[in-house]
């Protein structure tokens, strides 16, 4: 704990490079709005289809930072302590997601054929499925989800600054008993949300463990960034003074067991639809494994797990902030690829082709978010000061 200094000294120092990122991050979104404007009204299905993929990987990161920052209230643990502000950041920003959930819901029609009346009408399988899958309750779901993780998030961090001022043990109670009942929310909405958002592009085709796939790749993503970021500011106090090479090591252990987490779900969906072979399943997977499709899975093998399983192997390696960061980094480039496989072959599954929307509508939500997540970053200590996990710093 650190209660013995003021909070002013573990903020975000105002000549460090986070800031620069957010100047940058504004200047990518204002560029990326506009060209995606001009884009989108060129080209509007391109656009929402873009935009589709482009979200779901910025919403990744705040969903699987919320479900680390919960686990880590439940389990304890110096590494959560020392990227605690990093992921409550990333979950805070789930009001701005919201917002920019707008134009899927303008654009429901232009992406989900089960949103068309017209389609509907002329496919038993989407008449039986359309008590869930219409347009009202689509949108209802989706206020539901955000209000949820919204809320969660918010009383995560004010009761985590509310830890920092005292030494009483309350608020870390609040925050166990809180992380326990919202992980069970998070771990159902957010499946429900996989289901509306990514699996209904497909509506004939469903997996049970889909939820599972889409929060493993979540949580995978969330721990990557808050690496990076955390290693861009390690080497400067406060952070220098409490991310030793045990702090990196633990974290490079725990980023190679997402790696296996991920692998494990996306195996274990392919080894049951692929043995069972049954019409209504495989079919999803031979779109996915034909052409340039199959050059992109292996490239999303290939980078987010025999690579991190081969270098994570490397005690070296995960004490180094600087060489985890590389590491972190590659898996964040090919969690955007995986992303793009399960979602742009249900509109195009002849050949990847990669569209200038889709870099940028990218840089245009992205730019948002990371403005954002650095405002609220340097608004608060980079440091929990009350939390009893944390090591003591001088």
């Amino acid at each position: 704990m650190t209660l013995g200094r003021p909070a002013a000294d573990f903020l975000l120092p105002p000549d460090h490079g986070l800031h620069r990122l957010r100047r940058v991050a504004i200047a990518a979104a204002i560029v990326g709005a506009l060209a995606s404007a001009v884009g989108g009204w060129q080209s509007p299905v391109q656009f929402y289809r873009s935009y589709l993929v482009a979200y779901l990987f910025w919403l990744g990161l705040a969903l699987g930072s919320l479900a680390i920052l919960m686990i880590n209230h439940i389990t304890g643990g110096a590494w959560g302590a020392v990227i605690r502000r990093l992921l409550e950041s990333a979950a805070r920003t789930m009001p701005l997601l919201a917002v920019l959930f707008l134009p899927i819901a303008l654009g429901v029609h232009e992406l989900y054929e089960w949103a068309r009346p017209e389609v509907v009408a002329h496919d038993p399988v989407l008449q039986h499925k359309s008590l869930y899958l219409n347009v009202p309750f689509f949108l209802a779901r989706a206020v539901v989800y955000f209000l949820a993780w919204g809320t969660v998030a918010f009383f995560l961090a004010r009761w985590s600054l509310v830890q920092d001022g005292t030494r009483d043990e309350r608020p870390a109670v609040w925050l166990e008993q809180l992380s326990r009942g919202g992980l069970l929310l998070l771990g159902l909405t957010a499946t429900f949300a996989s289901v509306d958002w990514m699996m209904s592009l497909e509506p004939h085709w469903f997996s049970t463990i889909y939820g599972f796939l889409f929060m493993g790749g979540c949580v995978l993503g969330a721990l990557a960034f808050a690496i990076s970021m955390a290693s861009a500011i390690a080497d400067r106090p406060p952070l220098s003074e409490v991310i030793t090479p045990a702090t990196l090591q633990d974290l490079g252990n725990l980023l190679f067991a997402f790696v296996m987490v991920w692998a494990y779900f996306s195996l274990s969906q392919f080894l049951i639809i692929w043995s069972a072979d049954l019409p209504e399943e495989i079919p999803w997977y031979l779109r996915r494994l034909h052409g340039g499709w199959r050059v992109v899975i292996l490239g999303v093998i290939a980078v987010q797990f025999l690579l991190p399983f081969a270098i994570l192997l490397s005690r070296r390696v995960k004490r180094s902030a600087r060489a985890i960061a590389v590491v972190a980094s590659l898996v964040l480039l090919a969690r955007f690829a995986d992303l793009y496989w399960l979602v742009a072959p249900a509109f195009d599954s002849t050949a990847p082709r990669i569209h200038l929307l889709d870099v940028t509508t990218l840089l245009a939500v992205g730019g948002l978010w990371l403005a954002m997540f650095v405002t609220r970053l340097e608004k608060q200590p980079l440091l929990p000061l009350g939390d009893p996990s944390l090591p003591e710093v001088p």
